[in-house]
């Protein structure tokens, strides 16, 4: 896979870039900003970019900026979007960016590179990533109502479980089950969600969206 990093501190693009060429990917380009990003992207045309979520020159949202403006203009290039802390609001901004290929990780997971080789492949394929302390607080503070609601308590934690980018048999593995019972919940969300069978492959990715944005509206505290 083809990799372009962004991340004003030197220490973690290259370190980053080091770890994921061990892993086997090609890390085409390593730069500093929102500019320089989107110069790599526009010469390399890579399959995936890794982007801190602030960098300069303000060190607020510009990561999040060049994501969305990547994803609009090159939809068919995954972008992980890296944050040193949980950033609730605008980790549901980047999900709700399009219908897949967007994750969300904190910084501390690049220590774990097989585990930011495992997004950007979920990315690749089409899929939603989103760090796992995201979807616990997100499952600790959701509001009720809306379709979600319908599903049991075990079908929510399936399905948070596949928020976090795992697959049916990780699943299986985490909860001590079947991956015949795991395929059999995962039907059952998709039928109580509504999500019609015409949306093929994407039918995963939808419901893992609808089950983040279900938190867009949740008027998050301090």
């Amino acid at each position: 896979m083809r990799i372009v990093i962004a991340d004003d501190a030197v220490l973690i693009r290259e370190g980053l870039s080091a770890l994921l060429r061990q892993a086997g990917m090609t890390v085409l380009a390593a730069v500093k900003d929102a500019h320089e990003l989107l110069d790599a992207v526009a010469g390399h045309r890579p399959d995936a970019v890794i982007v801190d979520i602030r960098m300069p020159p303000t060190y607020t949202t510009e990561g999040l900026a060049v994501a969305e403006r990547i994803r609009r203009d090159y939809p068919g290039i995954a972008v992980l979007v890296l944050s040193m802390h949980i950033e609730t609001e605008y980790a549901l901004a980047i999900v709700n960016s399009g219908e897949g290929g967007v994750g969300y990780l904190l910084k501390e997971r690049i220590l774990d590179v097989e585990q930011v080789v495992t997004a950007l492949r979920e990315l690749a394929s089409g899929g939603a990533v989103i760090d796992p302390a995201l979807v616990e607080e997100l499952m600790a503070r959701r509001r009720t109502g809306g379709r979600i609601d319908r599903l049991t308590v075990r079908e929510q934690e399936v399905l948070a479980l596949m928020a976090q980018g795992l697959t049916n048999r990780a699943i299986a593995d985490r909860l001590r089950l079947s991956s015949k019972t795991i395929e059999s919940y995962v039907t059952s969300i998709l039928e109580r969600l509504q999500i019609d069978a015409a949306e093929g492959v994407h039918r995963r990715v939808r419901a893992v969206l609808m089950y983040l944005r279900s938190n867009t509206s949740a008027g998050w505290g301090p």
